[in-house]
């Protein structure tokens, strides 16, 4: 084969690798969001609880 086909594919490899990292940060990062968007849920989530409880009570 001819060099520039293997610098090709070696330029191709570099980039997908590159991207693939980018990814995993980014699914990592999307993580952590998705962890604190549950705690604010179950945060409101007890609050309404406790409102509806109250109403109950009327």
């Amino acid at each position: 084969m001819d060099a520039e086909l293997f610098d090709a594919l070696e330029g191709k490899i570099e980039f997908l690798l590159r991207e693939f990292s980018a990814m995993k940060q980014e699914n990592a990062q999307l993580k952590e969001q998705n962890q604190r968007f549950l705690a604010e849920r179950d945060v409101f989530k007890s609050r309404i609880d406790a409102i509806l409880m109250k109403l109950e009570g009327v």
